[in-house]
């Protein structure tokens, strides 16, 4: 069996599923029903290991979504990756890692969230390594030790977990609001779903996680790992409402909407653009968790899943056709060369921006108009509303160095849009990018809310994004006079352009500091004080004592001799006294 009906089976195989998911959460939402599977695999102490399952429509229409991006993004890597030998091992651990998220999504119970949690956190290592070069090395161990982070901490709460006498966290959800050892395990998972969803100050593995392929990053950044910490948060979203956990989680994941997005506006690599970009969403999602309104939340992870999955496919038929490139500035004109690509990209990008009528719009504008409704105070706003211009503003600059002007790159060059598999693959995640919103928002809400705005509020969204378009055009088009001014500056863009230095930050303080008391410690205790006086002191002792032994028991005249005379001399000693 060749490698292209592996991955059209696979394809096959995943859309049924997501198909058939899709239309049982349909069909809960709209009956309100919820299935509770428990199954007891073993009692310990009084505690009931359960493998528990929970099928409720947030699950099912989450399952169907990841499960439609993961069959799209299979049969787009059967062209993209053809020219690899080990095109079926990457098939397998993409389809190790779909299991793994299924796994997460489907469990109400902390052990198997850990079983899928760290099935994401291995399978991601072993992708984010797969061209086993130096960069993708240390990538990858930066994502993998960032992510122990969080293993520890959820870790931490199941070890708490145990005074309850279940891990099925859904029973205590009402309680961790008043019981303060239920909040400390509260703040454990928040503390996961930080590292996992690369809030500050865990954000500098996300950008650093570009070294795997470009379709592993379309699953990874749109609807899998990233999106884990936010939906567990989504399942334990009775913890933030009006508590001091909800306020910090507010407070960081608005810094890192803004970070993320001042960031963008600096970087010149294709993919770490929309990787930043991806954070900034994050953040949004958390930060409209934060306040309290966990479907607003989920609605934006599932449309933003949709586009950001096109966005990524569509950077990788470029860099695909780029013979590998990813600078932003090399590229230029790719409207003439590669025109349904880049519709599909301009379209991506349009719904990213929240333009009116696309998925992204339906999601974005009306947690901005709740943000206006709600009893939030005015940094939260600035972060919100500023965030979302430099979100276009990011955009647009993408658009005016890739799409317009001259192709600046050889004159001899293979771009073209005849890749049909990966047209293919686009296509329908174009369709849902499209109409993905609007299907979503009539099916979560079909009851209207009374949104009551001013009309100056109501056009506040519009305005800033159109501000926004525009600046990021306006300084792209007078980049040299913009960057001669920034290198003036040259502190402050390199702070803003290095993610406020959390790489080297996040680098130094998970990688190269603890290894490198590690192995201070290791020196000096293992291998100095503990050796000399436990394990190698007893050691010596021994040996000296059997030593003299083996001498002693020698049939040496000399020795004889030496012991008769002391033990003549021991006995003088004993007589006199």
């Amino acid at each position: 069996m060749n490698n292209i009906s592996i991955c059209f089976i696979s394809f096959l195989f995943l859309m049924m599923i997501s198909l058939m998911s899709f239309i049982f959460g349909l069909n809960f939402l709209v009956m309100d029903l919820v299935i509770f599977i428990e199954w007891e695999v073993l009692t310990l102490n009084s505690v009931s290991i359960m493998m528990t399952l929970l099928f409720d429509w947030i699950s099912l229409l989450f399952m169907s979504f990841v499960l439609f991006i993961s069959s799209m993004v299979i049969y787009y890597s059967s062209e993209y990756m053809q020219e690899d030998y080990n095109i079926n091992r990457f098939i397998l651990l993409v389809l190790m890692f779909v299991l793994s998220m299924m796994l997460l999504i489907i469990s109400p119970n902390l052990i198997s969230i850990l079983l899928g949690w760290d099935g994401l956190g291995l399978v991601s290592y072993c992708l984010v390594i797969y061209f086993q070069n130096v960069k993708s090395f240390n990538a990858g161990m930066l994502t993998a030790l960032s992510n122990r982070i969080g293993d520890v901490a959820l870790l931490l709460a199941i070890a708490w977990m145990m005074n309850y006498g279940s891990w099925n966290y859904v029973f205590y959800l009402e309680m961790m609001k008043s019981d303060f050892e239920m909040m400390l395990i509260g703040a454990l998972v928040v503390l996961a779903a930080m590292t996992k969803s690369a809030q500050i100050p865990f954000s500098s593995w996300l950008p650093a996680a570009m070294a795997a392929p470009t379709p592993v990053s379309a699953l990874v950044h749109s609807s899998t790992l990233v999106t884990a910490g936010v939906y567990l948060l989504i399942r334990f979203n009775i913890l933030l409402e009006s508590s001091y956990l909800g306020q910090f989680m507010l407070l960081i994941s608005g810094l890192t909407m803004f970070m993320a997005g001042l960031g963008a506006n600096f970087e010149f690599d294709l993919k770490k653009i929309i990787a930043l970009s991806t954070l900034s969403q994050l953040g949004l999602m958390m930060s409209i968790l934060s306040m309290g309104f966990y479907k607003l939340a989920f609605f934006h992870l599932l449309t933003h899943a949709l586009f950001k999955a096109l966005l990524f496919m569509c950077a990788g038929a470029i860099i695909h056709n780029m013979k590998n490139n990813q600078d932003i500035r090399m590229m230029g004109g790719l409207v003439s060369q590669m025109p349904l690509t880049s519709a599909c990209l301009n379209l991506a990008n349009l719904a990213l921006c929240g333009m009116p009528f696309l998925a992204g719009f339906y999601s974005k504008d009306l947690i901005l108009e709740i943000v206006m409704l709600s009893n939030s105070n005015m940094f939260s706003f600035f972060l919100y509303f500023f965030s979302t211009g430099l979100t276009v503003c990011y955009s647009f600059r993408l658009v005016y160095y890739s799409l317009t002007g001259e192709f600046n790159s050889g004159s001899l060059h293979p771009m073209n849009d005849e890749g049909k598999i990966m047209l293919r693959g686009m296509m329908g995640l174009l369709i849902m990018a499209i109409i993905g919103g609007s299907l979503l928002s009539w099916l979560m809400f079909p009851t209207p809310d009374m949104i009551c705005l001013s009309m100056y509020l109501k056009m506040l969204t519009l305005i800033i994004c159109i501000v926004g378009g525009f600046s990021g055009y306006l300084i792209s088009n007078i980049s040299l006079k913009f960057f001669n001014k920034s290198l003036s500056y040259y502190k402050a863009s390199y702070f803003m352009g290095s993610m406020w230095n959390m790489s080297i930050l996040s680098t130094l303080s998970i990688i190269y500091y603890p290894l490198y008391v590690g192995k201070k410690i290791y020196d000096n205790m293992d291998q100095g004080w503990s050796e000399q006086l436990g394990a190698q002191y007893m050691y010596m002792n021994f040996m000296s004592g059997a030593l003299l032994n083996q001498l002693l028991q020698n049939n040496n005249l000399k020795i004889y001799l030496l012991s008769f005379v002391l033990w003549f001399i021991m006995l003088l000693i004993l007589s006199v006294y």
